[in-house]
């Protein structure tokens, strides 16, 4: 492999930059938030995404993915605080199996060194991913709040154009000698497209589940990874899992599911209020004026009524 997590993603914010940019431009509009909101979000995002692809040198496969669900931790903490969002016993208890079975991983990691290449340090690799999981949830939590203020298409463009600095500022600093040492081949290129051809998906795709269901849920969605990286490590890599690699994402799965029910029917009680309001607004007669003394009245009957009840 290549020891440059921060030239891929240069190369992902490049290809960001290269699609959005000139469809903001294009559009001749001032930013609607200002720019170091947006080198914030890219900073933040750059060193997630750093930490986590440099974990993968120390770490197998299974435990990064995993241990990448901590995000969903970090985000409820979050958008608690920051975004005025509550969360029900159930949705709490649901977050905390996750969290249960992503424990499960670090006692595997740290049980079993032996099953480890020599060249890795597992805990290491989970210490890095944990702190990625901190930057992403940020990220996260940060690009909600701005695409629930404004549109999709600022948000990418200006999270890739300041990503595409930032991470060029850090190559120059960090990986100049690994960028060097790089054998450019068709293979290598491809590999670096291939992972720039990804990220473009996820960031595009990433605003609209963000503005539809919020940091949390889009979080918990893509526990669904780990299922696929066990696979891959099993079918392509014909590599051992440890027996609690399997108890663990079973861990997960229940607390996902407990959440994902709790989400669902908080979102139903939400949903039902709204359509109740409606029926208090005034409506205009054939006239031109408002109905708002014929249901004045009415309200006045239905109360003496009830009074009469009591």
């Amino acid at each position: 492999g290549v020891d440059a997590p921060l030239t891929q993603s240069f190369f992902a914010y490049l290809l960001l930059t290269l699609v959005y940019v000139p469809i903001l431009l294009h559009r001749r509009q001032k930013p609607r938030i200002p720019w170091y909101w947006y080198l914030a979000l890219a900073f933040v995002d750059t060193q997630g995404g750093y930490l986590v692809v440099k974990a993968y040198q120390y770490s197998s496969i299974t435990s990064v993915t995993l241990l990448d669900c901590w995000t969903v931790v970090w985000v409820i903490l979050l958008t608690w605080y920051a975004l005025g969002t509550r969360y029900s016993f159930w949705q709490f208890l649901g977050a905390g199996t996750c969290v249960a079975g992503l424990g499960l991983v670090l006692l595997s990691d740290a049980k079993s060194p032996d099953e480890q290449d020599p060249g890795q340090m597992p805990l290491l690799g989970d210490a890095l991913v944990i702190a990625g999981t901190v930057c992403f949830a940020f990220s996260n939590v940060g690009e909600e709040y701005c695409v629930k203020k404004n549109d999709q298409v600022e948000l990418i463009a200006m999270l890739g154009l300041f990503g595409l600095v930032v991470s060029a500022i850090q190559i120059f600093i960090f990986e100049r000698k690994s960028l060097e040492a790089v054998a450019w081949s068709p293979t290598m290129i491809s590999l670096f497209a291939g992972f720039a051809v990804a990220l473009l998906v996820f960031y595009t795709i990433t605003p609209f589940v963000l503005k539809m269901s919020g940091s949390t849920l889009f979080n918990l969605s893509l526990l669904t990874s780990d299922m696929w990286a066990v696979a891959i490590r099993l079918l392509f890599y014909q590599q051992q899992i440890n027996w609690l690699y399997y108890v663990a994402f079973s861990v997960v799965a229940i607390g996902l599911i407990v959440y994902s029910l709790n989400e669902s029917s908080s979102t139903d009680g939400r949903a039902t209020g709204t359509e109740v309001a409606p029926h208090y607004q005034q409506l205009p007669s054939e006239d031109g004026s408002t109905s708002g003394s014929n249901l004045d009245s009415q309200e006045k009957k239905q109360l003496e009524g009830a009074h009469g009840i009591c």
